[in-house]
């Protein structure tokens, strides 16, 4: 693995996908805001990114990082097996009880009601044909730092399938986190951006479908399900000319916030971007190739659209912290933001627990 990624890259995707997090949820404000151009005028009118402190009382973190957290925290015990799966379940169900203001899907609330982590296979919740959420994708980041490399496949993907579907366990919700988990990994592993959606397609899903059968619950109802994700996935590529997984991308042409809107929607299952645990992926992954190393570009595409912003841009932002640290953020967008020594604090160790 190149070892050019170092702790303190880890940190900036731990912190930066809480950055992303607060600016694209603004206290609610612009995740309930339908029009990304809305959006951007209001960002003008603020100043600009750089003027923004992303500090409480008005720029919380909302449900995304309160459970990528959970998430992140349970893995840095080192635990694994069944013992990791029974600590997520108890650390989501502790998350929930920070959830004043911070808006949480129905899925999540759902499965996480469900849960029972004291109880033996009390991680597993019943097949829910709508839990299709981005909610299992927007917490597992983390799980790409704790298995990143390449031979560790299997681990992340048994690690993300199982923790996904403690509250999303349609493929369509728990493959989102499957893709989350691979593209930190591939970040960590320095692989052109252009190949992470043909891995997730070629590499991952497969692992991921051998898995479900393996584990031996709610096998029908995931298999017949199966086929929105991939389908949707290789529509996208074909989309950005990505089948061979090596570009040149191509883009539409212009390519702004009103168009960015249009394109989003097309990703989606019902016309809300971003959303679904197919299409927060892939509007983060999209945003990673068209903003390159451009901090504002990034949070332009992943988080200020007329979608759901906060979850797209907490991908996003990941990502980017792990390819390129802080270097071009204003210091004011994260040098106060709520749970950042807990963000930094388990970068720390699951960097420890990784090298």
């Amino acid at each position: 693995m190149d070892r050019s990624v170092s702790v303190e890259h880890y940190k900036a995707g731990m912190l930066l996908s809480g950055v992303g997090d607060a600016l694209g949820y603004r206290n609610q404000l612009w995740e309930y805001n339908q029009s990304g151009p809305a959006i951007h005028q209001e960002l003008q009118e603020l100043g600009g990114l750089k003027s923004i402190r992303a500090e409480l009382p008005d720029w919380p973190v909302s449900d995304d990082t309160v459970l990528h957290l959970a998430t992140a925290e349970a893995l840095v015990t080192g635990k694994e097996g069944e013992e990791l799966l029974h600590e997520v379940a108890f650390r989501y169900v502790e998350g929930m009880k920070d959830m004043d203001g911070r808006k949480p899907g129905p899925s999540s609330i759902l499965g996480i009601s469900q849960l029972r982590p004291d109880t033996e296979g009390g991680y597993r919740v019943p097949y829910n044909p709508e839990g299709t959420g981005c909610g299992a994708a927007m917490r597992s980041m983390c799980i790409g730092l704790r298995y990143p490399h390449p031979e560790q496949l299997s681990s992340l993907v048994a690690v993300a399938v199982e923790t996904g579907r403690m509250t999303h366990p349609h493929p369509t919700g728990f493959l989102g986190a499957v893709a989350s988990a691979l593209f930190t990994a591939y970040a960590v592993q320095h692989r052109p951006i252009t190949s992470w959606g043909l891995g997730l397609l070629e590499e991952a899903c497969p692992v991921a479908k051998k898995f479900v059968q393996s584990a031996g619950y709610a096998i029908t109802e995931t298999e017949r399900d199966w086929g929105y994700f991939t389908d949707k996935w290789k529509w996208y590529l074909d989309l950005r000319a990505l089948s061979s997984g090596a570009g040149p991308v191509v883009w539409p042409e212009p390519y702004g916030p009103a168009e960015r809107d249009e394109a989003y929607k097309s990703f989606s299952l019902s016309g809300w971007a971003g959303r679904s645990g197919h299409d927060a992926p892939m509007i983060a992954l999209d945003a990673l190739l068209g903003a390159g190393s451009d901090w504002e570009e990034l949070m332009s595409r992943a988080g200020f659209h007329g979608g759901d912003s906060d979850s797209t841009a907490v991908i996003a932002c990941c990502c980017w912290g792990l390819l390129y640290g802080t270097e071009g953020v204003p210091q004011c967008n994260y040098s106060n933001l709520e749970y950042r020594d807990r963000l930094e604090g388990t970068a720390q160790q699951l960097y420890a627990l990784s090298h």
